[in-house]
């Protein structure tokens, strides 16, 4: 294992997962140094502020163009506001916030045996050339890796007949009666689950840096990409187990 040390990061709005058992979690797993470091941002300058604002996402359907930010954008960045509540999230270009937070990082940290990982409750998405649009996702992979509370919700797929129902819907009474209808199929802001979740990724994320692959094909294995809700259930609360090939490269990993 070319690692010695895993630093993880956090921002102060991310509440859902709680970091220093992650930090001992992985510790135990891997054998490794881990240490935990709260509010990522917060001896950061006016400058990172305004270059994470930058990396909002102007549209779905292209690819990303450089945003030019307001005073009040940049003041939503300092103060780290949670706007997972508000009606429009702002979406994030997931590799330029990666290309930010790596300049954030200390000159004598920035060695191939520490990974920096950042948890963060921002919207994270990549551009996929397959289908021309921006998609949520949860692990942006490499050094800094980020993982997103947020995009562990709104990445994977809820049920299908859940969007079926929506469409059908006319009032917020509606709606409500649905979300209460389809109620712990799928993850929602606040949600006792996504700090095993936010494991899974973690290790997602370890593997990808020590392998070049993060993810696993087989749905038994906590590597699994789950593209739905349920199979992230299954494979990270239910399973919580790897596949043989993985389980036997986290063993080399660890020897």
């Amino acid at each position: 294992m070319k690692l010695t040390k895993i630093i993880l990061y956090e921002e102060p709005t991310v509440q859902e997962i709680q970091i220093s058992k992650i930090s001992s979690f992985i510790s135990d797993m891997f054998s490794i140094e881990v240490e935990h470091r709260k509010n990522f941002l917060s001896h950061a300058d006016e400058r990172i502020f305004e270059n994470i604002s930058n990396t909002r996402i102007l549209d779905l359907k292209n690819q990303f163009k450089k945003y030019f930010p307001t005073e009040e954008d940049i003041q939503i960045e300092k103060e780290n506001r949670d706007t997972s509540n508000e009606k429009e999230i702002a979406l994030y270009d997931g590799f330029e916030m990666q290309k930010t937070f790596a300049e954030f990082i200390p000159v004598d940290e920035k060695t191939d045996n520490i990974l920096h990982v950042v948890f963060t409750n921002k919207t994270t998405c990549t551009f996929d050339q397959d289908d021309y649009r921006y998609h949520a996702r949860a692990l942006i992979a490499s050094n800094p890796a980020i993982i997103s509370t947020t995009g562990m919700i709104e990445a994977p797929a809820k049920p299908k007949q859940y969007y079926l129902d929506l469409m059908t819907c006319f009032s917020e009474s509606e709606v409500k009666e649905i979300n209460e209808k389809y109620k712990g199929q799928f993850l929602k802001q606040h949600d006792s689950r996504l700090h095993k979740i936010a494991e899974g990724y973690l290790i997602q994320g370890i593997m990808y840096y020590e392998t070049g692959e993060a993810f696993c094909k087989d749905r038994e294995c906590r590597l699994f990409n789950a593209h739905w809700q349920k199979d992230l259930f299954y494979c990270q609360i239910e399973k919580r187990s790897f596949c043989k090939e993985h389980a036997k490269i986290l063993d080399e990993l660890n020897n």
